[in-house]
């Protein structure tokens, strides 16, 4: 069973490889962090800041676009399993007859995509996800 999450915080430094997102869970106390790259993480961080207008599209609206080229839409996102020290998720694409596609990617490209729309979309992170990260603390 997913979890509904929401992203609460985004720790960008310059002095380490890694940033630092947190999910938290929307109707309970569980929070995880899940570490991304620069990029992933600056562009996050612009989309949730107030205002952000890019003066190009960038890497994630045209993902939204091509979904929509292709008469679907960005539904919401799934952190599906954790294996190795790697998160894995899925952003879900709801087709014109109402039907989900799942397509593969990584946390920080999904929750990119989310954070495009405003508000953004749903979050959800599978239960044994969220008992897999808490061993890992």
């Amino acid at each position: 069973m997913a979890v509904q999450t929401r992203l609460t915080r985004i720790i960008i430094s310059e002095l380490t490889e890694n940033q630092v997102i947190y999910l938290k869970e929307v109707d309970g106390d569980r929070e995880f962090p899940i570490l991304i790259g620069i990029f992933e993480a600056t562009n996050i961080d612009r989309r949730v800041s107030e205002g952000f207008e890019p003066p190009r599209p960038l890497t994630h609206d045209l993902i939204v676009s091509v979904a929509e080229a292709f008469d679907a839409e960005v539904d919401h996102v799934l952190i599906s399993h954790y294996e190795k020290g790697t998160y894995f998720a899925k952003l879900m694409l709801r087709r014109a007859d109402g039907s989900l596609a799942e397509v593969d990617a990584r946390p920080s490209d999904a929750i990119a995509v989310a954070v495009t729309f405003s508000p953004s979309l749903p979050i959800f992170v599978e239960e044994e996800v969220f008992e897999l990260a808490a061993n890992q603390s």
